[in-house]
């Protein structure tokens, strides 16, 4: 019971909250736009900590370089001055040495493969939602022009019907008019024909 209680109360403010924005759609993109912001920077983070691990890898490799060229020269001038002893065992860290260095440089390389394509991905995951928030910013300029161009037609239709009905109570009045005008024009006629009467009598005496 009480599940099916927390499921109604989630749905009642689900509902409320869809009608919030729809009637302000201009704030859930906000709220949208700082969301990427922040999922940016976060990814932005993992980034620098990748990058990093690159330049941590690059210094290494380049100081095994300076210690390969330093540790031959030594095995060499070893071998020279008769140390075979010495040379040997310089010989034998060198090879070590070109081991790990061959390992550093493979870990490097594959490191910065991962960095660029993490970046590519970065690069192209912005882009694509700052055209889908251009879209909707659009979309969003385009239905407010409809809406108000829908509510001027609205408004005419409401006049065109106001200016109708008018148009029947002046029908009504010149109509009402008519009938006056003629009934005063009947009343004219025989107030005339009354006077001819009266001048025919006199005649007749």
């Amino acid at each position: 019971m009480f599940q099916r209680l927390g499921n109604l109360i989630r749905g009642f403010f689900g509902l409320f909250i869809s009608g919030l924005e729809k009637k302000n759609p201009e704030a859930l993109l906000d709220v949208e736009k700082e969301n990427l912001r922040k999922q940016i920077s976060k990814y932005n983070e993992g980034l620098s900590a990748h990058a990093a691990l690159c330049e941590r890898l690059m210094s290494q490799v380049k100081r095994e370089e300076g210690e390969l060229k330093e540790l031959t020269a030594k095995a060499t001038a070893h071998l020279k001055a008769g140390n075979r002893k010495m040379a040997g065992e310089y010989a034998l860290r060198l090879q070590k040495l070109k081991t790990d260095h061959a390992e550093n440089v493979a870990q490097l390389e594959e490191a910065e493969k991962t960095y660029e394509e993490l970046k590519r991905a970065r690069d192209l995951s912005i882009s694509a939602a700052k055209e889908k928030i251009e879209s909707l910013k659009r979309d969003i300029n385009e239905t407010k022009i409809a809406q108000a161009t829908a509510e001027l037609n609205e408004m005419a239709a409401g006049m065109i019907s106001e200016i109708g009905g008018a148009g029947d109570t002046l029908n009504r009045l010149e109509e009402m008019v008519r009938e006056e005008k003629e009934k005063a024009a009947g009343r004219a006629r025989v107030a005339r024909d009354s006077i001819d009467s009266s001048e025919l009598d006199v005649m007749e005496a």
